[in-house]
């Protein structure tokens, strides 16, 4: 085992890549352990179940994600620009994840969510919350946007919500079909979607 230290960390980065790459059902404390090379008596001083790892691996990914996002938000950055650095982002990230693997692993919140929603509580709502705030930084995006007369339409906050229906729907599918040309594409259709103006999207 490493030192005390990092083993916690290592369990945590271990169960968050082995419930991307396969899912949180197919994955067992064993092969946590064993990817981590932690041993399994030392993942039980830290965490109570796998459940209980799952949930600070979620709140780990999401305390970085913030920070990704309170960068890229920036109410001084171009609203537009936002929302497809954004996306660029994550399309980048999907095809670096699937050069790698030779699989397309989508979101890995919604990869988790959609699996345990019915089975761990606990999990189910932290999830939620997690997908309440990151679509609130979209809907300021946007709203911004509409101000500007770059974005048609009214409702920031269904437009927001409809992007991430969007952009999650194509990440689950691209996912199902281990397909990563739609992803490419990911930005300008996603923009299209909430009814950035054509020529603005194209940009």
């Amino acid at each position: 085992m490493g030192r005390t230290s990092d083993a916690r960390q290592r369990l945590i980065d271990a169960a968050h890549d082995l419930i991307w790459e396969y899912s949180y059902g197919a994955v067992t404390i064993d092969a946590i352990c064993e990817r981590a090379t932690v041993k399994k008596g030392s993942f039980y001083y830290f965490f109570s179940s796998k459940a209980d790892l799952a949930l600070v691996a979620v709140n780990d990914w999401w305390a970085a994600r913030q920070l990704i996002f309170d960068d890229i938000f920036r109410p001084e950055v171009p609203p537009l620009e936002r929302l497809r650095k954004y996306l660029d982002m994550v399309a980048e990230h999907q095809c670096a994840s699937y050069e790698a693997s030779g699989q397309v692993l989508g979101c890995p919140l919604f990869t988790l969510g959609s699996e345990i929603s019915t089975q761990d509580e606990r999990l189910r709502l932290r999830i939620h919350e997690i997908l309440v705030i990151g679509t609130g930084y979209f809907e300021r995006a946007i709203a911004d946007a509409q101000a500007l007369g770059e974005v048609e339409g009214q409702d920031a906050a269904l437009k927001a919500r409809k992007m991430v229906s969007y952009y999650e729907g194509l990440l689950t599918r691209a996912r199902i079909e281990n397909d990563i040309e739609p992803i490419r594409r990911l930005s300008s259709e996603v923009l299209a979607v909430i009814g950035v103006r054509p020529a603005l999207a194209a940009i």
